[in-house]
């Protein structure tokens, strides 16, 4: 199984990566929106975790061309973000047209939680 980290903050990135690639999962990494699409052609992830804050494209817009694709539409996507989710005022059924599975706020949650709900996001049983 394959993860997309995209993640503007490149320490954090690999902070996760080490993460996920402990549990026996593939990673990549990106920090640019505009490259997490030719990544996510070629790598054709299980789960994308989006930072909302990117430089030069906001995470939304990401999303938003993420789902324009039709191959792409059943990818899982959880935004782990240092914005919370009710200071962008968006209802659960923005949330669900845009294909969000999970929304984590990096200031309340810890790596161990990403990592556990992110498997059972995919169906991935953690063994070691």
């Amino acid at each position: 199984m394959n993860i997309l980290i995209l993640e503007p903050d490149l320490l954090l990135a690999k902070t996760y990566s080490k993460a996920f690639e402990y549990t026996g999962l593939a990673v990549q990494i990106t920090n640019s929106a505009q490259q997490a699409i030719s990544v996510v052609d070629q790598l054709k992830p299980d789960l994308i975790i989006l930072e909302l804050q990117l430089a030069g494209h906001s995470g939304i817009e990401f999303l938003h061309e993420l789902r324009s694709y039709e191959d792409w539409s059943t990818i899982k996507v959880m935004i782990n973000s240092c914005v919370p989710e009710s200071a962008l005022g968006l209802s659960n059924r923005i949330w669900k047209q845009l294909g969000v599975d999970k929304y984590l706020y990096k200031a309340t949650s810890s790596i161990q939680q990403l990592v556990l709900m992110s498997t059972e996001l995919i169906g991935y049983e953690i063994t070691k």
